[in-house]
């Protein structure tokens, strides 16, 4: 079972991290498409902007549970080399409990935030619902769960193995 999950959870991470590469280039190309218009052609696009502003909160969301999956994101380094095998695990499973917990609550709010916005249009995109920039957050959320989770059965300290 353990290892089905982890199976599961290294395609969904490595899901989210492309999409997040995704959302990068994206961002980049949108920024240097504004440049170009805005000082080569000086006639700029209103709407590249508030793009790169979504590509890039994608990115930020679909790029974290990355970072929960190699131990980088809530870490409690002096008390982890500190401790014990036995209250490393501890503390291991106190901080995935709470990273869970936060990722429930970002889920949760944030859902409720994209329904709410769908009603709303982006500026200089008015045909375009807000729903889509807010879906950032549930998304980016679920995929986190798998991490957080992933991380606690299969714990990688890349930060802390590095730093020794």
């Amino acid at each position: 079972m353990k290892d089905k999950f982890l199976s599961i959870e290294r395609w969904t991470t490595g899901a989210s991290m492309l999409m997040a590469c995704l959302m990068l280039v994206v961002a980049s190309s949108l920024g240097l498409f504004q440049i170009i218009t805005r000082f080569v052609l000086e006639q700029p696009a209103e709407w590249s902007e508030i793009l790169i502003r979504v590509s890039l909160i994608w990115m930020v969301f679909l790029g974290i549970p990355t970072a929960f999956r190699q131990g980088a994101m809530v870490s409690v380094d002096v008390l982890y080399r500190w401790s014990p095998p036995r209250v490393r695990r501890m503390l291991d499973a106190v901080v995935s409990v709470a990273a869970l917990v936060l990722m429930l609550v970002v889920l949760w709010w944030g859902w409720d935030y994209a329904i709410r916005g769908r009603v709303q249009s982006m500026a200089g995109l008015e045909s375009v619902s807000m729903l889509w920039s807010y879906l950032a957050l549930p998304v980016g959320s679920l995929f986190c769960l798998f991490g957080i989770v992933g991380n606690f059965l299969d714990p990688k300290r890349l930060e802390l193995e590095t730093a020794q």
